[in-house]
């Protein structure tokens, strides 16, 4: 409980302590670890309303059970990053996790999970000038693209500015695009190689440069045939929480393989598995490195 009383008494009585931690903390030598890749803990879900892993609908919706297994994740070997919202990361900075990590700002949470205006996926959380202002290394947004909802153009407009205003302070813009359609009145992404072609041609020509773009993609059939879709680099996502974990990490490994895949950003999987600790967990991905 003591971290819970040092960070409401941050909240509530020194609120500038949120920018003075940004701007003490050590900022990583490089966006790689030791093993050359990049090894990115996601907790951006709850901006969303998505707070479910596994069977359970509210798994995260225990703030500092969350904040504790971010933390467990962080301090293992071979963990160099984390992906999160203001809220999240600015705990996290009170907490004095984030030293010698990369952070990447998520960006673009108005899709709410759920909402008839999901695909409508406004800038509500981090811009680019925020990201540079915290000295944080690059900003995250989601682009699900629906060729049914006319909200697609809006995100697509919102990401290419994005892309580009990130780019123009050398911060990496992480595109994670999608091929969406509503499935019974639910938004449900296509993963088909096809379908993630598709998506990573359109987000790898956002904005007015791609030279800091990054894709964030999950893993699909046909992989190789996939990657070779796009010469900018890309992150392999986690996906749902599994009962198979090991099926998983498989797919992971084998994706590492391919030359534009440069690490992982795996959130709900590693933060709560199936089976076994965070840390065992985290480790098992980092081996893949």
């Amino acid at each position: 409980m003591r971290d819970l009383a040092d960070l409401l008494d941050a909240r509530t009585r020194r609120p500038d302590a949120i920018a003075a931690a940004a701007a003490a903390r050590r900022r990583p030598k490089s966006l790689f670890g030791e093993h050359g890749k990049l090894m990115i803990i996601a907790a951006d879900h709850p901006a969303r309303g998505a707070l479910r892993a596994g069977d359970d609908p509210l798994a995260m919706a225990n703030r500092m059970s969350l904040l504790d297994r971010i933390r467990t994740a962080l301090s293992r070997p071979g963990v160099n990053g984390v992906l999160g919202t203001p809220d999240i990361l600015e705990d996290l900075l009170l907490l004095g996790a984030l030293d010698d990590k990369v952070v990447i700002g998520s960006m673009n949470r108005g899709g709410l999970a759920g909402t008839s205006f999901e695909i409508d996926d406004r800038f509500t959380a981090y811009d680019a000038s925020a990201i540079a202002a915290a000295g944080f290394e690059g900003g995250k947004m989601l682009l699900r693209i629906d060729p049914a909802d006319p909200g697609t153009v809006t995100t697509l407009e919102a990401c290419g500015n994005a892309v580009a205003d990130l780019a123009s302070r050398r911060r990496m813009a992480m595109v994670e695009p999608f091929i969406a359609h509503r499935v019974d009145g639910r938004v449900r992404n296509e993963l088909t190689a096809e379908a993630m072609i598709r998506a990573m041609t359109v987000a790898a020509g956002l904005g007015t440069t791609s030279a800091y773009t990054w894709l964030k993609v999950p893993v699909v059939g046909e992989m190789d045939r996939v990657m070779a879709a796009t010469t900018l680099p890309a992150l392999i996502l986690g996906g749902e929480v599994t009962e198979d974990a090991e099926a998983a990490y498989a797919r992971w490994g084998k994706a590492l393989q391919l030359p534009t895949v440069q690490g992982l950003v795996i959130g709900r999987s590693l933060l709560y598995p199936a089976s076994g600790t965070v840390a065992d967990a985290v480790d098992r991905a980092v081996s893949l490195l």
